[in-house]
């Protein structure tokens, strides 16, 4: 084979972008997105110190507000002290505002007695950690988590201390009623400051806070009362099976026309109602009720259960229960 009959090579230019890398550039593009995007949302990180964590787990357990989930689990160990679990939490950018002075967060698991049945939802989920909002604006980073859910915490209404010398069968969720119907509930049960007494507050829902006035008497109403004799027998009165477990308050009011009373007014909680009590009828219109007679009937007068016109009604004045309605200070 001659010089002349050699193959010559054939050169060629390699192309610098193939079809093939066309799916991971689109994929790493996807990817560098949804990481800035995840970056983009996410919030402040607080701690919240808890004395039990068990069932949080780290990436499973939300936390919401209302029914929405504003954050997550992202860490769980010890205190310094090993005395408490501290929890890591990373919020959602949206939920930054709430993690604000004030703020509380407990654990919801499910609970089941007579008086009520919550935290069903958590029995397959497992536990979730819940979150009310404080009213400071400052920014805060440490939060101490509550042992057991707040009671009546954040809801409109009257808040009331009733003093007594010891509440039987009176607890947290106890509720109060009015001529049998429930118009508020105990969130808080403690000593008084002198430690002579214990001081049950009470909270009223907005709706019946009309009912309570200057002069009303409260009495505890729970468990079991024996009266008997020679002549007459025993006789057993119950209010009702669930008051045997979570006891409750009633109370009475004299007249529609007693003073409205303030928020931390201070009644006595008696052990059994007087006769009397169980005799008074005050016709108070109620909350709601007050306002639509009001503005359908404003002519009549209020005691027939109206009120007067708007530019003509006089507001009852607000002062505290009288003297006799609460015990002395010792």
């Amino acid at each position: 084979m001659t010089a002349e009959q050699l193959p010559k090579a054939r050169v060629r230019r390699r192309r610098l972008f193939r079809l093939v890398w066309v799916v991971p550039v689109i994929a790493l593009g996807v990817a560098a997105w949804l990481v800035w995007q995840h970056m983009r949302s996410m919030g402040p990180e607080v701690q919240i110190r808890f004395s039990d964590a068990t069932g949080v787990r780290i990436g499973q357990t939300p936390v919401n507000y209302r029914g929405v989930q504003i954050g997550e689990v992202s860490g769980i160990a010890l205190t310094d002290d090993r005395k408490q679990a501290l929890v890591k939490v990373r919020l959602h950018k949206s939920a930054e505002p709430l993690a604000t002075e004030g703020a509380l967060f407990w654990i919801v698991r499910p609970q089941i007695g007579l008086n009520q049945v919550t935290g069903l939802s958590t029995v397959l989920s497992g536990p979730e950690i819940q979150l009310l909002p404080g009213k400071g604006e400052t920014a805060q980073k440490a939060f101490a988590g509550l042992d057991n859910p707040p009671a009546a915490l954040g809801m409109p209404g009257l808040r009331l201390i009733l003093r007594a010398q010891s509440p039987k069968g009176i607890r947290t969720s106890t509720p109060v009623n009015y001529r049998g119907v429930e118009v508020g509930m105990v969130h808080k049960v403690e000593l008084a400051p002198n430690s002579v007494s214990a001081d049950i507050h009470v909270l009223i829902h907005s709706r019946y806070a009309p009912l309570v006035r200057a002069g009303s008497a409260f009495w505890n109403s729970s468990g079991v009362r024996v009266e008997g004799g020679i002549l007459k027998g025993i006789e057993l009165e119950i209010e009702s099976l669930r008051t045997l477990y979570t006891g409750a308050i009633e109370f009475a009011t004299p007249s529609e026309k007693a003073p409205r009373v303030k928020s931390g007014t201070v009644f006595f909680l008696y052990d059994k109602p007087k006769d009397e009590w169980l005799a008074w009828s005050a016709k108070i219109p109620l909350g709601g009720a007050q306002e639509k007679v009001a503005q359908e009937k404003p002519g009549q007068d209020a005691a027939a259960g109206a009120s007067k016109a708007p530019g003509k009604e006089k507001p009852l004045p607000e002062k505290p229960a009288p003297a006799e309605s609460a015990p002395p200070a010792n």
